[in-house]
């Protein structure tokens, strides 16, 4: 199926690992012109080797996405070498883990300053020139914590929750200029940060990562944690031209892990 994005500039905040990495590749291998960010050089040049070898169009950018002023250089600088921003994947690093009763007003500042207030900038940029052009697509990486909140994950739960909720009033403000907005939520998909998460898991419970691996592919119906490239694939897709008609959805990609319907 061919998606009809080839050319079209995407600007795929914190991309250097994990899903953001994932969702560089994929939108780099159905033609679009990539803006790889993150804040180390090294890790940048990795991803776009990557994308350039398999013949994709990219540009590694600096970006801090918790500082004001490096998303402005860094979408500036996109714009200024590739062109206009079409497609914005928001994503970021996530806070840390914290159970209910041990946080703090100041966690909670924390959480909606990492997870909403950088991801707001970013629209806030690329949002105007994507309705003059009648064409845009805003997609961000969430967490099934949105949906059903863990009890050591309640910052992203907070944090997400209020960026979701932003997202889909944006979706109902912007529809009719050809932008849609939408947010994949992702269960356990094997990332550094899943990898890590494991390990806090084993030494609070005295298991070894294994062990809290295997625990939670147990509980998830395919029986297995997801491929990073299962999400990229999804996010390729809702910036598809096929996808103009999906906006202001959360799509989950858990393995039917998550107990609603």
């Amino acid at each position: 199926m061919d998606l009809q994005i080839s050319g079209k500039v995407a600007f795929v905040a914190a991309s250097t690992s994990g899903l953001g990495r994932a969702s560089a590749v994929a939108l780099a291998a159905e033609g679009a012109h990539v803006c790889v960010t993150g804040r180390t050089a090294k890790a940048r040049e990795e991803v776009v080797k990557q994308i350039r070898e398999a013949g994709g169009v990219v540009l590694e950018v600096p970006l801090d996405v918790e500082d004001a002023t490096s998303i402005e250089q860094a979408i500036s600088t996109c714009e200024r070498e590739l062109g206009p921003v079409s497609i914005l994947v928001l994503n970021g690093p996530g806070p840390k883990p914290a159970s209910p009763s041990t946080i703090t007003s100041e966690d909670v500042a924390g959480a909606a300053a990492r997870l909403i207030e950088p991801h707001v900038r970013m629209v806030n940029r690329v949002l105007p020139a994507m309705r003059e052009r009648g064409w845009g697509r805003i997609i961000a990486i969430g967490s099934t914590a949105v949906v059903t909140p863990s009890q050591q994950l309640v910052l992203s739960t907070i944090g997400r929750q209020g960026l979701a909720g932003y997202l889909k009033a944006l979706s109902q403000e912007v529809g009719g200029d050809g932008v849609t907005v939408n947010v994949v939520h992702p269960g356990r998909i094997l990332t550094p940060r899943i990898d890590q998460l494991d390990q806090d898991a084993a030494a609070r419970e005295g298991v070894s990562a294994a062990d809290v691996r295997e625990r939670f592919e147990q509980n998830i119906p395919v029986k297995r944690l997801g491929d990073p490239a299962e999400l990229g694939a999804a996010v390729a897709f809702l910036a598809s031209q096929q996808a103009a008609y999906i906006t202001g959805t959360a799509v989950r990609l858990d393995g039917g892990a998550t107990p609603v319907l």
